[in-house]
């Protein structure tokens, strides 16, 4: 196990990061016991990455597509070098400072953000729809220095409060009236298409991501540059097993990091390469695979459910493929993808804390209803409310520990998430005698209705197999006589009305899937479900409604 050491110095000249992460004994413990975990003390991920591709000779390989893009490594390189000089120099910062960026998934702002990263600044990646109150927060909490914005994305930056003036605007249209001097895409023009990364430790901090909002109150979380590389060698080498023909595609944006993982780190990490599209839906994102020919998809359950019904209008026979992480994936879903594609389904659970997929399955390790193993380089357990390890059949709180783990940006609830050296995610799990893991729901989504304990995804998995349900999220309703009972919040497909007649339907529907008890007493008809910009359901919002 390792602790935090101060074994080579920082390269940051800028200490704030440092002086917030959280005290040494709050840290969880952190696990190297794999040989490619073996890191120097002085390393910079995105030299590592991209740098040591093109001084192997792969600079010719295609590195990034975008609508009109075609980047190889070599051009790739140049654009972030570009970007670095641009940091540096017209911007005047240091090592240690923050750069909030924000952009839709696009091949400049993955550029911009591995020119942070480089630069031995702290990239703090933001959602493209979050609001102007909500990036003020961020601005303040992260005491930002400098912005890079996307110029279609303006307008929320501009109104955000405590927005510093270092601020560039990127992929400018030429009739956007921006002066150059405001100009990201301006300013690289004028720089050298070279530029040293920074000797930075490895464990200085080279992000700080902030939770997605489950709960309402999004955290700082801070990983450092082995992180990024522990990531890129943990998941995508011993599960995706991904190699330098493969072409990544799918949903979740790069400020997200499920997306930076799978949409950006990881193709780079593996020689590959990925494509990067805006705006896309269901049926646009099949669209895309096909024409792209993409081999590898990353995105949510509830694209999966919404591209099942569609696979078969499309040419589908590259991806060989496909990712489902963000939320629960329910068995319905899975069966309807592989019915529809061939494919079976790589589930996995990962956390922004943990920057990425600590537990999942692919291949013949896959296990119906299971989302896995925990993946090389991770350890998991159950543990009960004492904090003590369960064994097979109990379900209890999901505790795990690897080479990354959480440090909350200056935050009391550090101590909530570290037990004992554990990370807690939030989630209740169940392991049976094999070491599979299976997700019961968060931990305090359990509904404890008359003594009984009922997880809320059991209820919408079954929900969701009834053929009027397009989309349900599941509650506890506080309820006088029984504690709380089953409250389902539901979205039909067209054609269904919503009347007690359906509710009454989908009641019985249940009753005859799942024990019984678990139906659900309360339906509500919405015409959607709240959820964050990653995807999740935000079962608060329910609740408070």
């Amino acid at each position: 196990m390792n602790r935090p050491t101060a074994a080579e110095p920082s390269a940051h000249l800028d200490q704030f990061a440092r002086r917030h992460l959280p005290p040494a004994e709050q840290w969880p413990d952190l696990v190297f016991d794999l040989p490619e975990l073996q890191y120097p003390g002085r390393v910079n991920c995105v030299a590592d990455i991209l740098d040591q591709a093109v001084a192997a000779g792969r600079g010719g390989r295609l590195a990034l597509r975008g609508e009109g893009i075609s980047w190889t490594y070599a051009d790739l390189q140049q654009q972030v070098d570009r970007i670095v000089n641009v940091l540096r120099g017209p911007m005047g910062l240091v090592p240690g400072n923050r750069v909030l960026l924000r952009g839709a998934n696009h091949p400049l702002m993955a550029a911009a953000l591995l020119a942070v990263l480089k630069a031995g600044l702290i990239a703090v990646p933001t959602m493209p729809l979050l609001r102007a109150r909500e990036l003020g927060v961020i601005l303040q909490k992260a005491q930002v220095q400098a912005v890079l914005c996307a110029h279609a994305l303006r307008e929320e930056i501009d109104a955000a409060p405590g927005r510093p003036e270092r601020t560039l605007w990127f992929n400018v249209p030429a009739d956007a009236g921006v002066a150059a001097a405001s100009s990201l895409d301006a300013l690289m023009a004028a720089q050298p298409a070279s530029a040293a990364a920074c000797d930075t430790a490895a464990d200085d901090i080279c992000l700080i991501s902030f939770t997605s909002g489950t709960t309402g109150v999004p955290k700082g979380t801070m990983h450092f540059h082995r992180d990024v590389l522990a990531i890129c060698d943990c998941f995508p080498r011993h599960i995706l097993q991904s190699g330098p023909d493969d072409l990544f595609i799918g949903t979740p944006p790069l400020a997200f990091t499920f997306g930076l993982g799978g949409l950006l780190l990881f193709p780079l990490r593996v020689g590959a390469a990925a494509v990067l599209l805006e705006k896309l839906t269901p049926e646009t994102l099949l669209q895309a695979i096909a024409q792209y020919r993409a081999t590898i998809c990353f995105t949510a359950p509830t694209f999966y459910r919404q591209m099942a019904a569609q696979a078969g209008n499309y040419d589908l026979a590259s991806l060989q493929k496909s990712v489902s992480a963000g939320e629960t994936l329910p068995v319905a879903t899975r069966d309807a993808w592989q019915q529809a594609t061939g494919l079976r389904m790589i589930d996995g659970i990962g956390a922004t804390e943990m920057l990425h997929i600590f537990i999942s399955a692919a291949g013949d390790e896959i296990r119906p209803g299971a989302t896995g193993k925990p993946i090389p380089g991770y350890r998991a357990c159950v543990l009960d409310q004492r904090g003590q390890p369960v064994g097979p059949g109990v379900v209890g709180r999901l505790a795990v520990k690897g080479p990354t783990g959480c440090r909350y940006m200056d935050d009391p609830r550090q101590r909530d998430y570290v037990l004992n050296g554990w990370n807690l995610t939030g989630d209740a799990y169940e392991m049976d005698a094999d070491g599979y893991f299976f997700y019961r729901s968060r931990t305090d989504d359990m509904i404890i209705s008359a003594g009984y304990n009922i997880a809320g995804p059991e209820v919408e998995d079954a929900l969701l197999r009834h053929p009027a349900v397009a989309e349900c999220g599941v509650v506890g309703k506080p309820d006088e006589e029984r504690g709380q009972v089953v409250e389902a919040h539901v979205v039909l497909k067209p054609g269904f009305d919503a009347s007690p007649e359906t509710a009454a339907l989908l009641q019985e529907f249940v009753k005859g899937q799942i024990a019984p008890y678990k139906y659900p007493r309360a339906i509500r008809f919405l015409s959607s479900l709240p959820r964050t910009e990653t995807g999740k359901l935000q079962r608060f919002k329910l609740r408070s409604t």
